[in-house]
């Protein structure tokens, strides 16, 4: 079996597609996308695929290698985007070629359901309570809202109080037998981090997400010495070099790496192995798309250190467009009791609406962040 054609294509609300096809007649999908960054994910596909035409489709592991290391230059988001939607893509053709899921063919089954979460409150939380209300309402057991909008680096503590207020509304709506995750989105630096997770503490979050950039993970030593809820990072870290940093150190006590952007598939069970060793959870990021949930799906259920899949049905970036909207199988996105039981169909275990999303990328979309600022008039995180 050979390779014959890469396809890519850009769909609302804000997602890139990836089509492999091969000569025996299966084809594969996967989801290459950085969120801002589509067309610069998609000549990345385009540049590094051309390596992939003619080449046998099973040999995973060695395309990452090639992909990864042959350029030189290596890692970052849009390199690794590039190459985890080929990855998935890939996966989807080897589980069909062998009628399994994915998760059979990494090991087996480790569990019979997951448990996913529900997003509320938008980038400018509002709304918080009836929205918590709702998702529990809907079965959910989990929430996760961002936790404040922009903070300076020293900043007003009725900022902090608003967050507060918030955060007690939707405990008060859904009350203490339920997870509530609070996404900090790297818009809070390390000083407000500490005074924000103080304040926060009384309220029992699951996890705060992303206290810090990235680039400042060595503030995460600082705050996990200032509160005791569970610190999550890693939507915005790339293959498992990219986590050995806060393993290593203890930093963090659930990893979040994007199945979109970390490497793929076979690259988040590598890292959720590392995480495992250092007793570390697992809760796969993703916000996007159909082939990335469905990908993440496959993870959790052979990787014993998962607990929780965020899943971006209902999320505020899906204007007009939601991820069933290109499923023709969306039975098996139900959601029942907080969980979603295990995919039995093989490969990525979703079957895509393929003209649907070729109806939808003559539309296309032109996705760009709002830009923030700070009331000086200075750029503000977000």
């Amino acid at each position: 079996m050979k390779i014959t054609k890469l396809e890519l294509f850009k769909v609302p609300p804000r997602w890139l597609f990836l089509r492999i096809e091969t000569d025996e007649g299966l084809a594969g999908w996967g989801e290459p996308i950085v969120e801002n960054r589509a067309d610069t994910v998609a000549a990345a596909v385009k540049e590094i695929g051309d390596y992939l035409i003619g080449k046998d489709p099973m040999r995973i592991e060695d395309h990452f290698q090639v992909l990864y290391r042959s350029g030189f230059y290596r890692g970052g988001p849009i390199l690794t985007s590039a190459i985890s939607g080929i990855d998935q893509a890939l996966w989807d053709i080897k589980g069909k070629y062998y009628n399994a899921p994915i998760y059979d063919l990494l090991g087996g089954a480790c569990r019979d359901k997951m448990r996913v979460y529900a997003w509320i409150g938008g980038d400018r939380p509002s709304n918080i309570a009836e929205q918590a209300r709702q998702r529990k309402e809907a079965g959910f057991t989990a929430l996760k809202m961002n936790a404040t909008e922009d903070l300076n680096y020293i900043d007003s503590f009725v900022k902090i109080e608003a967050a507060v207020e918030r955060m007690a509304a939707a405990r008060e709506a859904v009350g203490m037998d339920f997870g509530i995750a609070l996404d900090f989105h790297g818009r809070v630096h390390k000083a407000m981090a500490k005074v924000l997770a103080k304040e926060l503490e009384p309220f029992r979050p699951m996890f705060i997400e992303e206290p810090v950039l990235p680039e400042n993970n060595e503030a995460l030593k600082d705050l996990k010495a200032h509160t005791t809820i569970p610190i999550a990072t890693g939507e915005r870290m790339y293959t498992r070099w990219g986590f050995k940093q806060v393993l290593t150190e203890g930093t963090v006590d659930i990893i979040q790496p994007d199945l979109s952007h970390a490497g793929g598939i076979l690259e988040g069970r590598k890292i959720a192995a590392m995480a495992e060793a250092f007793d570390v959870a697992v809760a796969p990021h993703c916000p996007l798309g159909p082939m990335c949930l469905a990908a993440s799906l496959q993870l959790d259920f052979c990787t014993p250190n998962a607990i929780i899949q965020e899943q971006s049905i209902g999320i505020h970036y899906n204007q007009q467009v939601e991820l069933l909207d290109y499923v023709a199988n969306p039975e098996v996105f139900d959601f029942k009791d907080g969980f979603v039981q295990r995919p039995s169909l093989p490969g990525l275990g979703i079957e895509i609406d393929e003209e649907k999303v070729r109806q939808a990328a003559k539309t296309g979309h032109d996705y760009k962040s709002p830009i923030w600022r700070y009331e000086d008039g200075a750029y503000a995180e977000r």
